[in-house]
């Protein structure tokens, strides 16, 4: 037997208050005066993405360069029907499903030391989600030379099957913290997988979530 459904959109009263519901209040308007940028939007910037929207982080902003393919859908946060479709765009419909009240800005292009400052310029924090060493070190030379306000927060190590213990936070210098284990090297073992990766975008959303609310208290490996 066939049967239809109806979907329910709540109100931005009502998904401000199931959230407030779920965080306490002035947690969550912490969370609503934020405005985080994430640069890659691929395994791990379309994961954290996803968990600042639920999180009800204000503004977010996205900048990466690339289309969807299908190479990307065995870790990365797209399906099917986003194949050919500009990242930040298939992303943006996803974010707007999830809380369409939030401020998103999204940006199709090549980021460098050039735009980053003008891209970035109104975040208090600053995801670094990309695969490249090279754009890594650009991205955070960058951010930690150039830029005064925003705290960056990166991600090296999450290949292979490891221990998800392996898994850390470091906080090296005052304005940048670097999740993952530290030394599974993606060229050298040409392995992601799903899990892991996810796991570190999960740990990059936690360090932002944590440094919104000015609460820290987590175990950082030294």
């Amino acid at each position: 037997m066939n049967s239809t459904r109806s979907f329910y959109k709540t109100s931005e009263q009502e998904t401000y208050a199931l959230l407030v519901q779920r965080h306490g209040e002035e947690r969550q308007e912490k969370f609503a005066q934020a405005c985080v940028g994430i640069a890659g939007l691929g395994g791990l910037g379309s994961h954290v993405a996803i968990h600042l929207a639920r999180l009800g982080v204000g503004r977010i902003i996205l900048a990466d360069f690339d289309v969807v393919d299908e190479t990307n859908l065995h870790r990365q946060h797209y399906t099917n029907r986003d194949i050919g479709q500009e990242k930040n765009e298939a992303l943006l419909r996803q974010l707007r499903e999830i809380n369409p009240y939030i401020e998103y800005e999204g940006h199709h292009v090549r980021l460098d030391s050039n735009n980053i400052p003008f891209i970035f310029s109104m975040c208090d924090i600053i995801c670094e989600a990309f695969d490249s060493p090279t754009e890594k070190a650009m991205l955070t030379e960058c951010v930690l030379t150039q830029m005064v306000k925003p705290v960056l927060v990166g991600a090296n190590g999450m290949a292979g099957i490891g221990s998800p213990n392996e898994m850390v936070v470091k906080h090296p210098m005052q304005r940048y913290y670097v999740c993952g284990d530290g030394k599974s090297d993606v060229v050298e073992m040409n392995t992601l997988f799903a899990p892991r990766v996810a796991l570190c975008a999960a740990q990059q959303a936690t360090v932002i979530m944590q440094l919104i609310l000015k609460e820290l208290n987590i175990d950082f490996a030294k």
